[in-house]
């Protein structure tokens, strides 16, 4: 007796869907989160300028309007990643007065990242903000000096002398010293 199995059935449809849970709750978990969103938008909404001098300074211009100096952060993550991050806010005297038809200056918080080079002084990183940019400015390490060969003293012992040892063709042999 032959037994065909008919995978149209509820109990088979049940079983694949079941099986198909897993990649709808990955989808679910693996979502980008309002924190993720919130700091990518942030950063793009953020624009910087990024130039190389030729004494090999590298400075970070950032436009910030409306932005009190108190109110930014510049910080080094992981030896080599600056953060600029901050929040621009309404005043108190802004809210308080009038009804707004239209509102179009961004406000919140504010965020950009810089993979800084290997070759710069984390210690010589400074930032100035004046009427609405700030300036960071990072200083490169000068380039390493090549190194020297060092001389190594060569002995070369003497024909029959004691101590000295020969080769196997009858010649000296030589031995480099530290």
């Amino acid at each position: 007796m032959e037994m065909m199995l008919n995978l149209d059935e509820p109990l088979f449809s049940t079983i694949r869907d079941l099986m198909d849970t897993p990649e709808e709750i990955e989808k679910a978990f693996n979502a980008p989160t309002r924190a993720y969103m919130r700091d990518r938008k942030a950063m793009a909404n953020t624009p910087m300028d990024v130039k190389e001098m030729p004494d090999g300074r590298i400075l970070l211009i950032v436009d910030m309007p409306g932005v009190h100096g108190n109110e930014v952060k510049v910080q080094v993550e992981d030896n080599n990643l600056l953060v600029i991050s901050g929040e621009r806010k309404r005043s108190t005297e802004e809210e308080k007065d009038g009804k707004y038809l239209r509102m179009e200056r961004r406000m919140g918080k504010f965020m950009r990242k810089f993979t800084l080079p290997d070759n710069v002084n984390l210690d010589s990183i400074t930032a100035e903000y004046k009427d609405g940019v700030l300036t960071v400015t990072v200083q490169r390490l000068p380039p390493p000096e090549p190194k020297k060969p060092r001389l190594v003293e060569v002995k070369v012992g003497g024909g029959g002398a004691a101590g000295a040892s020969t080769g196997e063709n009858g010649g000296d042999k030589v031995q480099a010293t530290k």
